[in-house]
């Protein structure tokens, strides 16, 4: 589909020029006649040049692939939107011919080369590439220089995976690996993936040494192999030499989508740093990285990734309890729109202005964004399941939302995060089988497997199995706001065992008003579940949007009051 538009959008700008109203083809023209946008304001909407940059890439790739022999080709300079046709090789006798006549000729031809351009623009894409990156290994002598091989690792993941016609297993999924020192084909088979990317970084000062090499995963054979030797100020370049080694082998096409960025060095150095902090250890790590990145923005407030890493961390602390909820979506909001005035092609900044929207209700405008989101980089997991959770599950349209993160999962198949993300799916969604069986491959010993396994539980209706599992996780010990407490005391409830739910309400912390709500809802107290769930309404629709759709609630769902609080928040019924 998207392939289809692009092919509209094609034709519908060769035809205006060829009908000699090249001088119309102007940004506010496009808008409205193209994407429909009455009121395009320039300043705060680039899809017209975000679309225009796409066409571009497009047609460079056709050029180099199906459209090679192509007498004419169709070019859309940077800085415009009125294409230039022209020959690819010119004879001695077409260069004779009167001006005139050669533009007629070239209009004659293009009318039909464009059918054929059009063509190979909607046609099926070939199934993509698959391959997995695993942690350079730090060989340095300088035993802090760790956060500099994670964090250039995660970057080449990121590199490659914005690259049409490769899909790239997450860095979650890549450290993963690190940990069962695996070989080429284990690793190979446990990311399901053809080829893997391996190598080691060796840093002395402001030097560097960084050896990689691509291998096919099933006989473990030496596609590509590359040693780069620079000084640090370097490191960007080194990144794009990768992708192109890895692109040239494989015989891909690196296109045009890719920006390059200009950081000085001890800036970057600090990026990778705060990177490397957030890439394994889950919220924790995604908590601790804010205050490293803020300072590389505030160091360079021109470096698009530093402000969209930061919109994302905001965005993920924006649904927890224990934080100034108000204070982080404001500052989400900051940094989203910095990053999209910096680069309005990059994927994450688009998944976290997805964010910002759904924290408001604005659904269809959310629901855009992660789908811009994932058309300029299909393979980031996170966009997939920030997509489920933030707008397909509110909206209680739950076999695109399990969909969406089946696409997470495949993604970056080794994170138990992903995982807990189809789990928590589908239990609403009535397909307990499934939401198990996803289950049993999460870790046994974390909060988060207590709880999901709890709920399928109880909506098994096995009320003292699932005491047993929640119990043992709650004596675990839990961060602030960790809603297993409150699904306890809703077991204990439903089980009759009044005494244990009132004392565990007593005892629950108020950071969070869900657990109160579940303890309140399991004892049959309507005033009780509804007040809660008022004060929970505080986190944004999308929060609260999700848990409604657990039947926990269901002893309220007819409520006036909830119907009006759905209302409110803009979500259906």
């Amino acid at each position: 589909m998207h392939n289809e538009r692009l092919s509209r959008r094609l034709r519908f700008i060769v035809e205006h020029y060829l009908d000699g109203k090249g001088a119309e083809l102007k940004e506010s023209v496009l808008a409205i006649e193209i994407f429909g946008r009455t009121d395009h304001d320039p300043k705060q909407n680039s899809i017209v040049r975000t679309e225009a940059s796409r066409l571009r890439a497009r047609l460079n790739e056709y050029y180099v692939t199906a459209g090679k022999e192509d007498a004419v080709v169709i070019e859309l300079p940077k800085g415009g939107y009125a294409p230039v046709l022209h020959r690819r090789q010119a004879t001695v006798t077409e260069t004779a011919v009167p001006r005139g006549r050669i533009r007629v000729g070239i209009a004659v031809t293009a009318a039909l080369v464009v059918a054929g351009t059009v063509a190979f623009m909607i046609s099926p894409r070939s199934k993509p590439i698959t391959i997995g990156v695993l942690p350079l290994a730090n060989v340095s002598q300088e035993s802090d220089s760790s956060y500099f091989a994670d964090g250039l690792t995660d970057q080449i993941i990121h590199d490659l995976s914005i690259i049409q016609g490769l899909a790239v297993r997450s860095s979650t999924s890549s450290f993963a690996i690190r940990r069962k020192s695996l070989n080429v084909r284990e690793a190979g088979r446990q990311l399901g993936v053809d080829y893997i990317l391996e190598g080691s970084v060796f840093r002395a000062g402001s030097q560097a040494r960084i050896d990689v090499r691509l291998v096919r995963a099933r006989d473990d054979l030496l596609v590509w192999s590359g040693r780069y030797e620079r000084g640090l100020s370097d490191v960007l370049a080194i990144q794009d030499e990768i992708s192109r080694g890895v692109v040239n082998s494989l015989r891909l096409n690196l296109g045009h989508g890719r920006r390059r960025y200009e950081v000085a060095t001890d800036i970057y150095d600090a990026y990778l740093r705060a990177r490397a902090i957030s890439v394994e250890n889950g919220f924790p790590g995604i908590n601790r990285s804010i205050g490293p990145l803020e300072e590389v923005v505030a160091r360079d407030p021109d470096f698009a990734p530093a402000w969209a890493d930061l919109a994302a961390a905001y965005g993920i602390r924006s649904g927890e309890f224990q934080f100034a909820i108000s204070g982080e979506i404001a500052k989400m909001r900051f940094a989203t729109a910095k990053a999209l005035e910096l680069d309005p092609l990059l994927s994450q900044a688009h998944d976290a202005q997805g964010m910002v929207y759904a924290r408001e209700g604005r659904w269809a405008e959310a629901e855009r964004s992660f789908r811009r989101a994932l058309g300029i980089d299909p393979n980031r997991p996170d966009v997939h399941r920030d997509y489920a959770m933030s707008v397909l599950m509110p909206l209680g349209r739950f076999d695109e939302a399990i969909t969406q993160a089946r696409l997470a999962v495949t993604a970056d198949p080794l994170s138990w995060f992903m995982r807990s993300t189809l789990v928590y799916l589908l239990i609403p969604a009535g397909r307990l089988d499934e939401a198990q069986a996803a289950c049993d491959l999460l870790p046994r010993d974390t909060a988060d497997t207590g709880e999901l396994q709890g709920r399928i539980l109880l909506a098994r209706g096995r009320i003292d199995a699932a005491i047993g599992v929640l119990k043992t996780a709650y004596d675990r010990g839990l961060p602030p706001g960790n809603q297993v407490r409150g699904e306890l005391g809703y077991a204990y409830a439903r089980a009759g065992r009044r005494e244990d739910a009132e004392k565990l309400l007593a005892s629950t912390s108020s950071v969070n008003p869900f657990n109160h709500a579940f303890v309140c809802a399991g004892l049959g107290d309507r005033e009780c579940t509804i007040d809660y769930l008022t004060r929970a309404a505080t986190a944004g629709p999308f929060r609260i949007g999700r848990e409604l759709r657990f039947a926990e609630f269901g002893l309220v769902g007819d409520d006036p009051r909830v119907k009006s609080l759905r209302v409110r928040m803009g979500l259906p019924f």
